[in-house]
């Protein structure tokens, strides 16, 4: 069990320094990821699909699935291309995807911290206040028009920060109850009328 919650730990921790890692390539360089991050993808979609067309014309054999596939292909070709020309349409679905995210991962924290409550940690309801500050960061990117995509950008940097952070506070809370709760049931039994 100790090297399950190791592994977890690890796993945790990598995340949530990725997630910071992230936020602050986004804090920085806004408008560079994102082009680069849509013109990436639209380019992929753009030759997959045109290789998938391709192959299918050259096809001999003509089958239901084959027909299938030539229209998937020229599908995710047009999807490619209509990305890579309008990039603009993908940046403005970042903050509503993202936004979700980090409201998924700030109900987990919540959950957390009633966890921590139910271990009489005294501290929880900072966890919880954590929990649901990463909540409202994420429903401001759901649920705020921002007019520039960069400031949303940047926005979601700052939060992915946040998140990353009170993710690694919240986890060493956590395996701090644990490693108490352990020492507790595992102190060994002194008779002391001996």
């Amino acid at each position: 069990m100790a090297e399950f919650l190791k592994g977890l730990k690890a796993n945790y921790t990598v995340s949530a320094g990725l997630c910071m890692a992230l936020g602050l390539v986004l804090l920085i360089w806004p408008g560079t990821t994102t082009r680069l991050v849509c013109m990436l993808l639209g380019s992929v979609l753009l030759a997959y699909g045109g290789f998938q067309t391709v192959v299918c014309l050259i096809n001999k054999e003509k089958t239901f699935f084959s027909q299938g596939m030539l229209i998937f292909g020229i599908v995710v070709a047009v999807v490619g291309l209509w990305i890579l020309l309008r990039p603009e349409m993908i940046i403005m679905a970042v903050p509503l995807i993202i936004g979700v995210l980090i409201i998924i991962h700030g109900v987990h924290n919540v959950i957390q911290a009633v966890e921590l409550q139910k271990e009489a940690y005294d501290k929880w309801w900072l966890a919880l206040f954590f929990g649901i500050l990463t909540v409202i960061f994420g429903g401001l990117l759901v649920y705020n028009p921002f007019e520039a995509a960069e400031a949303a950008i940047r926005i979601i940097g700052i939060s992915l920060i946040y998140d990353g952070a009170s993710d690694m506070w919240i986890l060493s809370r956590v395996f701090k109850v644990k490693r108490h709760k352990e020492k507790v049931i595992d102190a060994e039994y002194v008779d002391l009328d001996d």
